[in-house]
């Protein structure tokens, strides 16, 4: 036989007690009986985490107790009725506690007011003791570091309090030095007097003095300003000032172009590529825009540092700026590997009709000026060399001794490094992609092109295409020779028609010819001195 649960009752009715009278939510409440399945009117109290309810709001002892750690509480839609006392029905609104252990049927419950209904809900949807602990263990937090923040106020004011005793002391220190300087000048007094009493002209003379020592200095002030006006310093100077103030307005624009490249292109090309039907994939928006935001978001903080120094002029100091912003000028040299593939990518894009229109879209934005996103993408590429010109500017017009003049050149040092570092970069990348081009265009394929040791030279306009199987070497073996008689280009032309051979170009058969003439170099060789056959 299960035995019963022992609890306190007493304790149960001094919380219960507790609840009724401070209890988080009081009221009376309609409780479904789980007997007959009739509704009761109830006065309940909700206190942390227990729900007693009674018969009236006087009664001592609670008719029953809820432990709602682990419940939840939800509204209900009104039950189904017959039409005979549905609008009493409507105007009640009903509620649900579901308990979280097993064997313990849901708690019924409704109310006349909506509004009441909804702070009953929410009353108990938060009586959670764990919630409790969390909400302790906050406020105890904020306790302390208020203590933390009176403790330091209290720092402060001793500070400050000893502070003005050092200032009171001083004060008076000056008002006796005052009074001494008062009395000094009340002896001197009778003998200014005096003195002015007796030499009534020695005042005019001093005023007259006074006048022409004014006006022999603005005079020597106004050829020292003059002077240095027409000098080639201030002219310098001048030329350096409109050099920077046009900077700031390329900069501005530049920011501009990359605020439409991104707000107008890549956001809405990144939802459109999240649609149900996308016109474009995500590897291909970020392989079109790559890391334009991040530059975007760079170029965005040196044009706020570039615009804190315009508002310190006539005091112009860069140098700062440019030593922050190129440790992460390397962001460019990915973007710029990117540039020809993003196009590529884009162009193959356009292929798309859907993608196709709705490019032409977001290009008649009015932001975007008529200009196409080729043109957005283009932009970064002529940041870094606008950057060196700049510089370069800059310091034509700096003297030798300005105390930039050391932190510009090494900015500008460093911006043509990396420039070298990305046309190399950009150089090599698209000597492979042109290779590449080629070998694709030959019918046989060409594995010698696939060698990154090979160097594009120059390009130009074809004069007709050569098929390797046409220009494959014909030996016709000798009894006698076993090396075969030697290659001519009469054996690898002979497929070759005059009108072909009219129209081909030098540039094309002129290195089949030096082929020609190793390979049979290469085999009187080996007859004389027995080298292996190739």
């Amino acid at each position: 036989m299960q035995k019963s649960v022992r609890y306190n009752e007493g304790h149960a009715l001094y919380l219960s007690v507790i609840a009724r009278k401070e209890g988080t939510k009081r009221g009376y409440l309609s409780k479904k009986t789980t007997e007959n399945s009739k509704w009761h009117e109830k006065f309940f109290a909700l206190y942390q985490n227990v729900l007693f309810y009674f018969d009236t709001d006087q009664s001592a002892r609670p008719s029953g107790i809820y432990l709602l750690e682990g419940c939840t509480c939800e509204r209900v839609p009104a039950l189904k009725v017959s039409t005979v006392g549905k609008d009493a029905l409507d105007k009640l609104h009903y509620f649900l506690v579901v308990f979280g252990h097993d064997g313990q049927k849901p708690l019924e419950l409704r109310t006349e007011e909506e509004s009441d209904c909804d702070e009953w809900v929410e009353a108990i949807q938060q009586a959670s003791y764990s919630d409790i602990i969390i909400e302790r263990e906050v406020l105890m937090q904020k306790y302390i570091h208020l203590v933390q923040i009176v403790e330091t106020e209290k720092v402060a004011a001793n500070q400050l309090r000893t502070q003005l005793e050092d200032q009171d002391t001083e004060i008076e220190r000056l008002k006796s030095e005052i009074i001494a300087l008062n009395k000094t000048k009340e002896r001197m007094r009778p003998y200014h007097v005096h003195q002015e009493e007796e030499d009534p002209d020695i005042k005019k003379i001093k005023k007259v003095q006074s006048f022409m020592r004014g006006w022999l200095c603005r005079r020597k002030w106004k050829i020292i300003v003059q002077d240095y006006i027409c000098s080639p310093h201030a002219e310098s100077m001048r030329k350096r000032n409109q050099i920077v103030f046009n900077m700031v307005e390329a900069e501005t624009e530049y920011v501009h172009q990359l605020s439409i490249l991104v707000n107008c292109f890549l956001r809405p090309l990144r939802m459109a590529a999240s649609s149900k039907k996308p016109p474009i994939s995500h590897d291909d928006v970020s392989s079109i825009f790559l890391n334009s935001e991040t530059i975007m978001f760079l170029h965005e903080i040196f044009h706020q540092g570039l615009k804190a120094r315009i508002a310190n002029w006539p005091t112009l100091v860069l140098a700062d700026l440019f030593d922050i912003l190129l440790p992460m000028l390397n962001i460019y040299q990915e973007f710029v590997r990117n540039h020809q593939y993003s196009l590529q990518v884009l162009a193959n894009c356009k292929q798309n009709r859907d993608f196709d229109k709705l490019l032409k879209q977001y290009e008649s934005n009015a932001a975007c000026e008529g200009r196409m996103l080729e043109t957005f993408l283009t932009y970064p590429m002529f940041q870094i060399p606008r950057y060196i010109i700049t510089l370069h500017e800059l310091l034509a017009h700096t003297p030798h001794e300005h105390v930039e003049r050391k932190s510009l050149e090494f900015a500008k040092s460093k911006l043509e490094e990396l420039s070298r570092v990305m046309h190399d970069e950009v150089s090599d990348t698209e000597n492979i992609r042109k290779n590449l081009a080629i070998e694709r265009m030959i019918v046989e394929g060409c594995d010698i092109l696939l060698d990154t040791s090979q160097t594009f030279v120059r390009q130009g306009e074809s004069c007709g295409v050569l098929s390797l199987i046409e220009c494959t070497l014909i030996e016709e073996p000798d009894a006698n020779d076993e090396d075969g008689e030697p290659v001519s280009l009469t054996h690898i032309f002979k497929h070759i028609s005059t009108d072909e051979w009219r129209h081909a170009s030098l540039a094309i058969y002129w290195p089949l010819f030096i082929y020609c003439s190793l390979i049979n170099y290469y085999r009187h060789a080996r007859k004389v001195s027995k080298l292996p056959a190739v």
